[in-house]
């Protein structure tokens, strides 16, 4: 009796350790930002090993985004059939792998192809993984949103920094993709283990919620909406924030770069505090704070007449974003049954925000173009004070 009382205690799979689960999952957002990072740091030097022309460089980096929105819709059927977290283990070490194809493609039909493959598993990385964060916080009963967001902005920073490093030291595109893939193959395997088994990826306590969850309803819709129009502005932020320092409030060019340095720094930070922010006070309320703190931080940036005030706006609008695109994901991930719906709804919303994210500067210098930047700035501080008035319905008071 004892003996056969024992043997399923020895069988058992181990669940991991809350902090080891907590850590893995946050451990993909800091590889892949890292590896994109490190990527766009050499696209000059992409440009000027493969002999290409501006316009056929911009037609090659099209290639990756248009694979990676396609990948991101396999995401659910992929999730559904292996469990996120083995999708998140491949697709972690396959995607800086995956660069050292596009240094030695040797040709430009072989890049073009490599660039497929990166954006591919760029796209599959990237819904999985905020699915397997939607499954930790489902398991371990904890918010970890907004802190495996703000891995990304670390790992980010740190390939930037690397590249930079990289390209100071002389070393060629194979030879930095090398130390990238050696160091990230190593990182997944030591971090995988924690991560949650495929099991955790439905609950059994849950009862199954109709597919129509996942579809593109309005409610799916209007996520996408506010994701969108927040990573527009970040990417404004990015491509512009410089550009309107130096042009309409005369900063000089080292100078300049200050906007969005502190703007990446509040979103950060913001972004560490973000859950236990979230946890103690709740989405709703941390939403309105952070609606209003980007209204203010943004409005502080169009009509500021003094460069170190618009630098300090920048700052505000950055803590203000910083909360947003987290709470949206985890509020679509959570809105289905398991991990499979989870991913699907998050693979619309990100199609949606992806699209954003690359098609809001381009869109902004057009207009700024004809209107003038800070007239162009006024209008998205519109349309963002819109779009967030509109979507605090989605997060009503309790």
């Amino acid at each position: 009796m004892t003996h056969t009382q024992e043997r399923p205690t020895r069988t058992a799979p181990p669940r991991p350790p809350a902090p080891g689960a907590l850590w893995a999952a946050r451990a993909p957002f800091l590889a892949t930002g890292l590896v994109l990072a490190g990527f766009f740091v050499r696209v000059p030097s992409l440009k000027l090993a493969f002999g290409l022309s501006d316009g056929r460089l911009g037609l090659l980096l099209t290639l990756p985004v248009l694979s990676g929105l396609a990948a991101m819709q396999l995401t659910g059927r992929l999730v559904a059939r292996f469990g996120s977290a083995p999708i998140v283990r491949v697709t972690m070490a396959a995607l800086p792998i995956s660069l050292l194809f596009v240094a030695t493609s040797g040709g430009q039909t072989r890049l073009a192809l490599a660039l497929l493959l990166f954006g591919a598993l760029d796209g599959l990385v990237d819904v999985s993984m905020n699915a397997h964060a939607i499954t930790v916080e489902r398991t371990l009963n904890r918010r970890v949103m907004n802190s495996c967001h703000a891995s990304w902005s670390i790992g980010a920073a740190a390939g930037s920094i690397l590249g930079g490093l990289a390209i100071k030291a002389g070393l060629s595109l194979t030879e930095h993709f090398l130390i990238v893939a050696l160091t990230l193959v190593a990182f997944t395997a030591a971090t995988g283990p924690y991560m949650l088994t495929s099991s955790a990826d439905r609950l059994p306590d849950r009862a199954p919620k109709p597919n129509h969850r996942t579809g593109w309803t309005p409610r799916v819709l209007m996520f996408g909406a506010v994701g969108t129009i927040v990573l527009v502005c970040s990417g404004v932020v990015g491509n512009w924030s410089g550009i309107f320092l130096h042009d309409e409030l005369g900063m000089s060019l080292a100078a300049a770069s200050l906007g969005y340095i502190f703007f990446s720094a509040f979103e950060t930070g913001g972004r560490l505090v973000g859950d236990r922010l979230q946890t103690r006070f709740g989405a709703p309320l941390l939403i309105r704070c952070g609606a209003a703190l980007a209204i203010i931080g943004l409005a502080t940036v169009v009509l500021s007449p003094l460069p170190s005030l618009a630098v300090a706006g920048f700052a505000i609008f950055g803590l203000g974003l910083s909360v947003l695109l987290p709470i949206i994901f985890s509020a679509v991930g959570h809105s289905g049954a398991d991990t499979e719906g989870a991913a699907s709804a998050l693979a619309k919303v990100s199609t949606l925000t992806y699209t954003g994210l690359l098609l809001g500067p381009m869109a902004v210098g057009l207009i700024a173009e004809k209107t003038g930047l800070t007239t162009t700035l006024t209008g998205l501080l519109a349309l963002l004070t819109t779009t967030l008035a509109l979507s605090l319905r989605l997060f009503p008071r309790p």
